[in-house]
């Protein structure tokens, strides 16, 4: 089973940027769809961005387009998230999720899951 690991969170001040990153060992994290889900004190887990396996893709939600990047280095196993022009309510748990076919905005449609990155973004 792959494990994902989320590392790049932290406190930032609005307006600021934070870049986030999830590591997959294993050969095969080049073929999978990656996404960036989060989830704000008392809220559900909602879809962020999502990038396909070759990185020639690349979906976002209405919230975060225009502030949020996807990309990948399928060299180093890794997905990033860099998120510009941050906002209080980008607060929230980010998680790192891995698709084996087809990832789309559903967290259903994902298998693989990491622990969590904490960002927080002070007003």
């Amino acid at each position: 089973q792959v494990q994902l690991v989320e590392s790049g969170g932290g406190l930032v001040q609005a307006g600021g940027s934070l870049r986030l990153s999830c590591a997959a060992p294993g050969r095969t994290f080049s073929i999978y769809d990656m996404a960036w889900f989060r989830q704000a004190p008392g809220k559900e887990r909602e879809f962020s961005a999502a990038i396909s396996w070759s990185g020639g893709t690349t979906h976002y939600t209405d919230s975060v387009k225009g502030r949020f990047t996807i990309s990948r280095d399928n060299a180093k196993n890794t997905v990033y998230l860099q998120m510009n022009s941050l906002k209080p309510e980008d607060t929230a748990v980010y998680y790192c999720a891995a698709s084996r076919r087809r990832g789309g905005t559903l967290i259903r449609e994902y298998d693989y899951w990491g622990q969590g990155t904490q960002v927080t973004v002070s007003s």
